[in-house]
């Protein structure tokens, strides 16, 4: 009943929406229109409660220094689930201090610092993660993701292709793929990412983000299919974390720079912090206001 009812209200919403916008979310003023509000996730207690479990265990004395060390970095994923990025960092660090092999550590610490923008120290966390741990292939994702903020998109392409090998049907991994070919030849990147698409899941809702990159879909439609299959109030709210973040992509990539900081940020407003999508929505606000500072700056010297 409650599905039913959920699914009810968000087609209501979208019908009143489309009756006042045009085939696309942005109007001719360059607003955002038919835009559907995620309502931020709440603060994740079965998490909570892990967190107090392992700290309580962590301190037990009698624990030998890789039981710990593994302790330590569950306990980090967990801080990091929740927003507590500075935790997490503290105890991504001590596991390794413990236990300097363990790949999943530096593979998190790695993440850090991409989203600090430290990215000879993110090369260097992936690197020594993937070394132990060749079979690791998240750390390929997101040593890719890495080289592509570090404006190294052909060593990217590399990583993201790697991690695109082991699951072809899944188009987030096609959206990587084409994030870092675009930065190299836009045109073939979408010709390389309509290949993808043949693979793609239709099972997988994301699927259509690759279909709007590819202009085969409309922004409002895109919308409009997201809500298909949804169950419950925080699979919407996950759903929207991902659209905002790849829409902001796809208005970025445009040169619509004030609709794709919105959806940024909209991205941020969800609190679905483990996901990629909102751990680097916040570095592309800092490139985004970073390319403003610089045109303005430009602008300036030459009046």
């Amino acid at each position: 009943m409650y599905t039913r009812l959920l699914v009810l209200s968000i087609v209501s919403f979208l019908c009143v929406s489309c009756a006042n916008t045009s085939s696309s979310s942005v109007d001719g003023s360059g607003q955002m229109g038919n835009l559907l509000l995620a309502e931020p996730a709440p603060m994740n207690q079965r998490s909570q409660l892990a967190i107090a479990r392992y700290s309580h265990i962590l301190g037990n004395n009698e624990i030998e220094n890789e039981q710990r060390a593994q302790l330590l970095h569950q306990r980090g994923v967990l801080y990091d689930s929740v927003g507590l990025s500075g935790l997490a960092l503290y105890d991504f660090n001590q596991a390794l201090r413990l236990k300097p092999d363990l790949a999943e550590a530096y593979n998190s610490i790695g993440v850090h610092y991409t989203q600090q923008m430290d990215f000879i120290q993110a090369y260097e966390a992936f690197d020594a993660s993937i070394d132990i741990n060749p079979e690791m292939e998240f750390a390929f994702l997101n040593r890719g993701i890495a080289l592509y903020y570090g404006g190294r998109p052909d060593l990217a392409v590399e990583d993201f292709g790697k991690f695109y090998s082991k699951d072809a049907s899944d188009p987030y991994r096609a959206i990587w793929s084409y994030l870092a070919a675009s930065k190299i030849d836009s045109a073939q990147a979408l010709v390389t990412l309509a290949e993808l698409r043949k693979n793609l899941s239709e099972q997988n809702w994301a699927t259509q983000i690759v279909d709007l990159y590819l202009g085969k879909i409309t922004e409002n439609q895109l919308l409009s299919l997201l809500i298909g299959g949804v169950e419950n109030q925080q699979q919407l709210t996950d759903r929207l974390c991902e659209a905002y973040f790849y829409l902001g992509k796809y208005h970025a990539a445009r040169g619509h720079k004030g609709i794709a900081s919105n959806y940024f940020k909209l991205a941020l407003s969800t609190n679905v912090f483990e996901y990629v999508e909102h751990r680097y929505a916040r570095l592309e606000l800092s490139l985004l206001r970073d390319s403003a500072n610089d045109a303005e700056s430009t602008a300036t010297q030459t009046q």
